[in-house]
Order: structure tokens, then sequence, then C-alpha cells
């Protein structure tokens, strides 16, 4: 097998045969078409034709069974079964070791209507292409996710827009033997532009299920309130299928959506701006507010339905309603990702991006060493020596330069990769050698040696070690 310093001596050829490998593959599947699986994206889905035909190059380059290859493979299933949950608006930045196979994926809730855009951006010596793919989780231990989406490999930014509820996982994954400084920034946003100009949610006065008729027929839209003779704006890029009188509507226009096989319904209006068959851009004003049809009686509004071609009436609120999509800025030193830190007081807890503690994790006792990944507004993203992550505030952590202990050896001691007792061997200390101890975790040291070697030392079997002047 290859180990990294092999593999980095013959990065240029491997990359030419990876380059080759991709092209080819590409061609092979391009001919096949898949559907976006009803999310939607900017250009027609295919499947993850990069991030595949990446993995084809290393298997027929005779990379994918060397251990790093194995590792790649590896990491692209793990980081889906082990996603970062966050909250939106969200963003972090991190650290790619070139060294190592990475891949990262963050899990997250979307609701229908709402537009999801992630952009990433790469500090990097050298070119370096990350992969990006979106998956939809199932709820199905059969088949828990599936994939329905991938950004170009060229391309650092991406959007989709659902067309249900769903829990979202995107994974990035870079190429081998490339790293560097990443910053990601996700964000939601509604994906149609708010039916009345200068109005918000604050106007929507009636929702959609709200009854009806005494309770026999139910709402299918929401009634946006304003003044006569407001305008009234097309939400998106749409053609006109009917302008006229509809009964209880009143004077009405239906859009058709193609890109998103959407028909948007506006009843009430005092008057209308376009013709039928025509298309309409996005912000152009096509009627004004009144109260025609059934609404005689109440006050001038708008009523703005939706309708699924072929499943009828959806609720537009979360289509037309803004939330809050600028994230917080980063001010966790970015000095500190990638290194090592040890918390500086009992009882801290792990926590989720949103700022909640993880309450299934046990509390962290003071000086348990952490590695941090990644930093987000006033936080890191830390992973534990058992390999569990989460957030934790900057503030409550130190870094490991200062020893916390300065000892000599009495009797052989192992310094192991992990903090458990048949983890493997990375040294070995004969008596009279020093160490310094930086941090703890489940009854071990993390220690380091004099030569620079660090890893984990079982407490209880270092006792007979003596401790040095500081």
């Amino acid at each position: 097998m290859f180990s990294f310093f092999q593999l980095n001596h013959i990065a240029p050829s491997l990359n030419k045969k990876l380059a080759y490998g991709s092209f080819c593959f590409i061609l092979i599947i391009s001919v096949f078409y898949l559907s976006c699986n009803k999310e939607i994206v900017p250009k027609p889905y295919r499947p993850s034709i990069a991030h595949e035909a990446y993995r084809l190059s290393l298997e027929q380059a005779g990379l994918a069974e060397t251990s790093l290859g194995k590792d790649w493979i590896a990491a692209s299933i793990n980081a889906l079964r082990r996603p970062v949950e966050i909250a939106l608006p969200f963003k972090e930045a991190f650290y790619i070791d070139s060294t190592s196979a990475f891949a990262l994926a963050y899990q997250f809730n979307v609701l229908r209507g709402q537009r999801i855009e992630m952009d990433v951006n790469i500090d990097s010596r050298q070119p370096i292409r990350l992969f990006i793919d979106l998956f939809r989780v199932t709820g199905d231990s059969t088949k828990p996710w599936i994939q329905v989406a991938s950004a170009d490999e060229n391309e650092k930014r991406f959007e989709f827009e659902p067309r249900r509820d769903a829990q979202y996982i995107a994974r990035l994954q870079s190429e081998l033997l490339r790293g560097g400084r990443c910053n990601v920034t996700i964000r939601k946003m509604a994906s149609l532009a708010f039916p009345v100009p200068k109005r918000n949610k604050k106007s929507i006065l009636s929702f959609f299920g709200d009854p009806r008729d005494g309770g026999r027929r139910e709402h299918h839209g929401v009634d946006i309130f304003a003044s006569r003779h407001t305008p009234i704006i097309a939400p998106a890029r749409a053609q006109v299928r009917h302008v006229g009188e509809s009964g209880i509507g009143g004077h009405v226009i239906w859009l058709w959506d193609s890109k998103r096989l959407l028909y948007y319904y506006f009843a009430h209006l005092q008057s209308d701006r376009v013709e039928k068959n025509t298309w309409v851009d996005a912000g152009q004003t096509i009627g004004t507010i009144g109260n025609s049809g059934n609404a005689r009686t109440t006050s001038p509004h708008l009523h703005f339905g939706i309708y699924a071609s072929g499943s009828g009436p959806v609720d537009p609120y979360y289509f037309i309603t803004k939330t809050d999509s600028i994230p917080d800025d980063i001010s966790a030193d970015l000095e500190t990702v990638g290194k090592w830190v040890r918390s500086k007081s009992n009882a801290l807890k792990l926590m989720s991006s949103g700022g909640s503690h993880l309450n299934h994790f046990p509390s962290l006792k003071r000086h348990s060493a952490m590695k941090v990944l990644a930093a987000a507004k006033n936080m890191y993203r830390v992973s534990l020596p058992d390999g569990f992550s989460g957030y934790i505030e900057a503030q409550v952590v130190e870094p490991m330069e200062t020893p916390l202990q300065h000892r000599s050896v009495s009797v052989p001691q192992i310094i192991r990769e992990y903090p458990e007792k048949d983890a493997v061997a990375v040294e070995y200390l004969n008596p009279g050698k020093d160490f310094v101890v930086l941090g703890e975790f489940n009854d071990h040291w993390f220690v380091r040696e004099q030569q620079g070697r660090m890893g984990w030392m079982e407490i209880s079997l270092a006792t007979s070690t003596r401790s040095s002047s500081q």
C-alpha cells in the first residue's frame, strides 16, 4: 500500500489519471438523465458526476485499495451517517488537511417554499476540487437518505428549493492531497417575492386553512391587507393564463410558473395591468388591490393562493415571508481551528450550532481535551477523543501550549493513539524519559513526550511516574 508521502510524490501523475478517468466517466453517465427528485435546482440535475467519477478514477488508478483511498471512500459515507446538525442561517470556518481524507456534512430543516443558498470559499495555495452533494433524509432505516442534487464541480455556490418539508444533508468532500482554509455559508429565504411591495408578513391577517362559510370550507391562501389601488407584483417570472371575473374571487389573475410547476392566484383586485398569454417578470406590476367579489364587505386586500400542478392548493406563507438570512459573524479565533484545546472549568456541555445543550452527552470535566474542527459565531465545533462532536463557547476553552504537569517516567509507559486500553501504541517511554501532561479524558492523560510526539497515557498506570520541577 502507498503511504501519504508516496502518494504525495506521485500526485502530479495521480491528478492526470483522475482527470482522465473523470472525463471518461462523465461521457458515459451524461447519456442518462435523472429528474431532480422534485427538488428545484438551477440546472437539470444529474447524478453526482464529479464525486462518482473521482471515486472511479481512484479505482482505475489502483488507489482505492490504499489506506488513503479507503479512507476517502469511508469518509464520504461516515459524513452522511454523522452529519453536523445546524440551524440556519449558518456560517462556519474550517480547515481541510491535505494529509488525510476530508468529508463534512451538515443537516438542516427546510420548509416547502423556502430557498436554500450555500456558498463555499476556499483559501488554498493550489487549486482544489470540492464535491458538494445534497441528500434528503428519508427516515427509512434501509435507505436513510436519497441524493437529490449536486453542485457543478467548478462552482462553489449551490442553491435549491424543496417541494416538501424535510431534513436535508449537504455533504462537502475534497479531493485527496489538497487542503486549505474554508468558509461555508448556508442561508434560507423566501423563494418568491412578496406580492405586495413594501409590505411583509405583518400585513397577512388571514392564513391558509382558516375556516370559511361557517367551517364548510377552508381558506386556500393568505390575505394581505393594504389600501385600495396598492400595486400587486408578480412573485416570479411567469405566464399570464387568465385575467377576468371569477365569482367569489371577483376580479382575478392567474399566473403559471413553469420553473416551479405552480399556479399563482390573485383575487379581489381593483384593476389589472396584464394581458392573457403574456409573460411577466418578478417584481412587475400586474394589478392593484381592491375588494371585489365576496370581499365587498371587508377592507381592501389581496387573496394570494398557490396551486401545485396535479396536487392542489399549497400554503403560500413560507414562499413569500422573509427569514433571517444573514448569519452571525465569526468572532472565535480562527487560528485555533485544527488545534487541540482543553476546557477551563467543570460541568461544561456540548451544544448545537443554535446554542442549546446536547443533553445526551455527559458533562465535561475541567482540562478535558478536544480538537477544534471549525469556528462558528463565538463557538468552536470540537471533536472529543471518543469521536463525538458538538459546539462549545470559545471562551470556556484554552490552548494546550502551557503544560498542566511535568513528569518523568519511573517504569515503562505506553503512549496510545486514542484514550483506550487497546488503542494503537504510538510511542514507548523508558524510565528516565520526561513528558508533560496537556489535558485528560476518560481516565487518560493527553501527553507530549520530549520529541514532540503526542498521545494518550492511562492515568492509573502512570501514577508511578514522578513530578519534575516546573
